[in-house]
């Protein structure tokens, strides 16, 4: 009987990831990851709820539990380097860098040296000797944040929720009598609740006011809060008055400016080409002149394009243009089902 250490994050999808597993034979640990526990900006992290949900789930269940303390490295390894992206002008996904460094690598080796043969999550995703493939849901689809994940890793992971959708698991919640079968999902920055990331940032960088300008005329039309704030595509929070709508297309991180637009078909806003860093390929790299589809954001749109590598450097061709491209996004190229891999987004 294999033993499979199942990440519980107090949520349901996790919960109803152990229930099938124990129900499918396997011998399963409940395990709680305590990654990070700070309040900030005067709104409480759920640490100690979702913990007490997690450790109600496995009592229901009788399976033992645990609590894994990774709030050391979880601050060095993601919450510094997403801090570090946005102070330098880049739009980074801490989900990303929470699934390559903590739940796939971290929490992996800790579960491995404890005595479990697996792990397992509540992701919507599939594995497949190896490989990373969708999640039958596909407005579930949660692979476009784990593309970093190894395929040595994935070999090692169960995907419980990978054939479900999202109602189908919210039932077997009733059917099991979970604790947490109502419970809402989470929304928010992945490690502090409902907080938003203006909030969290706050914290950790001193921001000064600084010039908004039209980027066709020069001209000044407000003032904003701190560079670091704005990302490309945004219209919300930009000091601007008056009825017309501005979008962000771009800012200087040197002279503290962001540049807008009022025209939203403004090829600023948009973009069929770019070049990838930091690139990771599950399995095989992409092939020179194959079409892939690529996907810019969670649930973005799975959009044609080729990839190509070159002089040392990674480079998307898009077949059309894709709106708010931005610097340090990341990039995820899939080919039909099968997620290739993807890199962090240059522009």
């Amino acid at each position: 009987m294999k033993h499979v250490y199942v990440g519980m994050s107090g949520g349901v999808d996790s919960s109803v990831s152990a229930a099938l597993l124990k129900e499918q034979g396997f011998a399963v640990t409940g395990v709680y990851m305590k990654n990070w526990t700070q309040d900030v900006a005067g709104v409480a992290c759920p640490w100690k709820q979702d913990l007490a949900d997690a450790r109600a789930v496995a009592a229901a269940i009788d399976i033992p539990f645990k609590v894994f303390d990774f709030q050391d490295a979880y601050k060095q390894q993601v919450v510094d380097v997403m801090v570090a992206e946005y102070a330098s002008g880049r739009t980074p996904n801490p989900d990303v860098m929470c699934n390559q460094e903590i739940k796939f690598k971290l929490f992996l080796e800790a579960a491995l040296a404890d005595g479990a043969d697996m792990i397992a999550t509540g992701h919507y995703a599939r594995t497949r000797d190896g490989q990373l493939l969708r999640s039958a849901d596909d407005n579930k689809d949660q692979t476009y944040f784990l593309y970093r994940v190894t395929s040595e890793a994935l070999r090692r992971t169960i995907f419980p929720l990978g054939e479900l959708t999202k109602p189908q698991v919210r039932q077997l919640a009733v059917k099991y009598d979970l604790p947490t079968a109502s419970k809402p999902d989470s929304q928010g920055i992945c490690f502090v609740g409902e907080v938003g990331i203006k909030a969290f940032l706050s914290q950790y960088i001193t921001a000064e006011a600084g010039p908004v300008l039209e980027r066709a005329t020069g001209r000044q039309l407000g003032t904003h809060a701190g560079a670091v704030f704005y990302t490309t595509g945004q219209r919300q929070g930009l000091g601007i008055g008056g009825g017309t709508p501005y979008y962000v297309t771009g800012k200087d991180m040197a002279s503290n400016t962001v540049f807008v637009t009022g025209n939203a078909s403004d090829l600023k806003l948009a973009s069929d080409t770019f070049s990838m860093s930091q690139v990771h390929w599950i399995g095989a790299p992409p092939v020179g002149g194959k079409t892939y589809q690529i996907r810019m954001r969670h649930r973005g749109v799975l959009t044609p394009g080729e990839v190509g590598f070159r002089d040392g450097v990674w480079s998307v061709q898009l077949s059309q243009e894709v709106r708010a491209v931005t610097a340090g996004q990341s990039a995820v190229v899939y080919d039909g089902g099968i997620v290739v891999g993807g890199g962090i987004v240059n522009i």
